[in-house]
This record gives structure tokens, C-alpha cells and sequence, in this order.
């Protein structure tokens, strides 16, 4: 038996201090992702789930690997070249190695990062594992970026709205599957940061057919399901704001990316706000 802070993890069980039982009989993403990336917070029927997928799409784990070289590359790219010392992730999922905070706070101690997740599970092992730097701050927040008023709100208790803050949206969109609302979302999380924020975004586009199959298979479990947009959509969300760097590429067109396996179907840009 494991025990965390506000977690027990003990066999065919996982129970909180506030009571929520998380169902081990149903894979969940953000263990499965994970698994991919060779983190042990996760379950049976995760890694079943996780093996299936690979066995339809083997680029997953490299998908994976590739979104995460990306937040790092992204969170550099926003300390030492925009100058950025304010982080809202949102969607941050389970922790793995190089979180935000860790990546941010190496390059300025006194960096200020608020992860979001509307999962009970993630949030309580995330308020548990990730503590910032003494100089720096470091806060996991439970809310559901569907309100993002309330994300914004929660988040003024660590950041400071009257300076630049990165929103962070790694790989989560898909998990809402209406176009509009994705969009809604934000633009409604980006309207209320101040003048010279910045958006860092990736996803995987739909032109990879073993992907869609292995995606669809995934669906068909009976977990939350995930939507796979097209390179355009994806490109939607950055409407508006004035892209930096290379802007809205391949991320294996990312200069510096290191890339293992070419032809993974991830699109990833960083936008600034007006």
C-alpha cells in the first residue's frame, strides 16, 4: 500500500481524503499518458489499455515523449526569451519528469506556476508531488477549464494578473470534443490575461491513420474519449494572437527538437497576446 498526502492507493481501490473512489476498471488518460511516459501512477487496466493502443499506433510513446520535449522547450523559450515568470497549466494531468514548475523555476527560482485539473485523482497526487523551489510558487488547483472564470479566478491567488502569464494547454483539447466549446474555452481563459501573455499549445492532428484507429479503439473502452482535430482547428486557437518563434509548425520542425522518429503527427505553437 502506497500512501500519498490525500491519496491511498492500495489493490482494487484508490480512495482520497474526501472520499472520491477512482474506478479501476476503466483506463484513464492521464494514467495511460502516464504509463507512456514511464511514470508508476498507474493501473492495471491503464497499462492494458496503454499496450492495446500501442500495438495499433507504436508512435504513441514517441507522441508522447515529443509533447513533452515541447512543454520544455516552450517553458525556456517563455523565461529567457519572453521574459514570462508566471505559468497557468491547465489540463496539467498526472506529473512526470520536468513538470512545469521544475522547468521554470531551474531558469528563475522565483518563477510563480498554478497547475489546473478537474480530476480528483490528478489533483490530489498532484498537490502532493509538486512543490515548488523556497523562492518559488508552486499551487494545484481543482476546477474544470469548462468554466474557465473560475480557473482565472482560482488562479489569482498565485498569480499576479497585472503581469504576463503563459497558459499552458498541453495535449487536453481534445478532451472536448465540441469544436466550439474547445474554442470558448480559450478564448474565454485567454480574455482574461493581461496584455502580453502567451498561449503554448500542442496536439496531434488527424492525418495519421493508425493514430485515429488506436484513438477510436481507446474510445470504444468506455474511458473519457479524446478528439483528434485536424491541423486547422488546432491552428484556430491561436486566432488572434501574434505567434513567436517559429511559429505554427510540425513540432519535429522545431529547431532544437529532438526528435527520434520523424513524421509524428504533433502541431505545437506559442502565441502572444496583444
Amino acid at each position: 500500500m502506497i500512501h500519498f498526502e490525500h491519496v491511498t492507493v492500495c489493490k482494487g481501490a484508490t480512495v482520497a481524503d474526501d472520499g472520491f473512489e477512482i474506478d479501476e476498471s476503466v483506463p484513464h488518460s492521464a494514467r495511460i499518458w502516464n504509463y507512456w511516459l514511464g511514470g508508476k501512477h498507474n493501473y492495471e487496466v491503464d497499462r492494458e489499455a496503454g499496450d492495446a493502443y500501442v500495438a495499433v499506433y507504436p508512435e504513441i510513446v514517441d507522441t508522447a515523449r515529443a509533447g513533452r520535449a515541447f512543454l520544455a522547450q516552450a517553458v525556456r523559450h517563455l523565461v529567457t526569451e519572453e521574459g514570462v515568470r508566471q505559468f497557468l497549466d491547465v489540463g496539467a494531468g498526472l506529473p512526470a519528469v520536468e513538470n512545469t514548475h521544475q522547468l521554470a523555476q531551474r531558469l528563475d527560482p522565483a518563477a510563480r506556476i498554478v497547475y489546473v485539473d478537474h480530476d480528483p485523482f490528478v489533483h490530489a497526487l498532484g498537490r502532493t508531488m509538486l512543490a515548488g523551489t523556497p523562492e518559488g510558487t508552486t499551487d494545484f488547483v481543482a476546477a474544470d477549464m469548462r468554466d474557465p472564470a473560475d480557473v482565472l479566478e482560482r488562479a489569482k491567488a498565485t498569480l499576479d494578473f497585472d503581469r504576463p502569464i503563459a497558459l499552458m494547454l498541453m495535449g487536453c483539447l481534445g478532451h472536448i470534443p465540441d469544436d466550439d466549446e474547445a474554442l470558448a474555452i480559450v478564448r474565454g481563459l485567454l480574455a482574461g490575461l493581461p496584455s502580453g501573455s502567451f498561449l503554448a499549445l500542442y496536439d496531434s492532428h488527424d492525418q495519421n491513420a493508425a493514430l485515429n484507429e488506436a484513438q477510436q479503439g481507446y474510445d470504444d473502452t468506455g474511458a473519457i474519449p479524446y478528439k483528434i482535430r485536424s491541423t486547422d482547428q488546432v491552428r484556430s486557437f491561436f486566432d488572434g494572437l501574434d505567434l513567436v518563434g517559429p511559429g505554427f509548425i510540425l513540432y519535429e520542425d522545431w529547431p532544437g527538437a529532438p526528435v527520434e522518429r520523424k513524421g509524428l503527427p504533433v502541431v505545437c505553437a506559442i502565441g502572444r497576446k496583444p
